[in-house]
């Protein structure tokens, strides 16, 4: 019974219908994570300019979540990020995420570009459909300064002061930082 069950689930899901349903959704979601990064960026880049790890510490801790929540807006998406090492208590995967993040570290030691790295589906489940979306974010050089191998003392002092379950350390230029995740109730 629960064979037959989860074979007409991936028949549902897999429909032309579903596919194209599908294709759309990741499209707006490509465009809320452009919108979200870019922004993300630009405010990171001006705290990073404009008074070093400290301030752009500030601006991620505190305008982050406000700019996932703008980006999100009126479309019934919620927007936000996640790491298998995360620094915020709040950016930890679900299963979903994880599995997604995991993922993405096979196609990364495959020689997957990490710009290319997606994943997404429709979910079924007590709450309705759910369309979740993920995409890889790559760890850049002006990242190291607070999530590298060798952060400043006063820098590591403030991540314990604002994250004390702080696990986002040790990561070189290139590695996976994390994904954005997004998610959308369809029903």
């Amino acid at each position: 019974m629960l064979k037959l069950l989860a074979l007409s689930l991936f028949l549902v899901l897999s429909s032309p219908a579903i596919s194209s349903e599908k294709d759309d959704l990741a499209a707006e979601a490509r465009g809320l994570v452009k919108a979200f990064g870019g922004q993300l960026k630009q405010q990171l880049q001006a705290g990073m300019k404009g008074g070093g790890p400290l301030v752009a510490m500030d601006i991620c801790n505190a305008q982050a979540p406000a700019i996932a929540t703008a980006v999100g807006g009126s479309t019934g998406w919620k927007v936000g990020r996640s790491s298998l090492k995360a620094r915020s208590e709040n950016n930890r995967p679900d299963e979903w995420e994880m599995l997604a993040m995991l993922d993405f570290e096979k196609q990364k030691s495959a020689g997957k570009d990490m710009a290319a790295m997606e994943n997404y589906v429709v979910i079924e489940n007590s709450n309705g459909r759910i369309f979740r979306y993920m995409k890889a974010i790559p760890t850049a050089e002006v990242c190291l300064a607070c999530h590298g191998e060798n952060v400043k003392p006063e820098v590591l002092a403030k991540i314990n002061q604002l994250y004390p379950m702080d696990q986002a350390l040790g990561f070189k230029a290139g590695d996976i930082r994390g994904a954005f995740t997004l998610s959308k109730k369809l029903d």
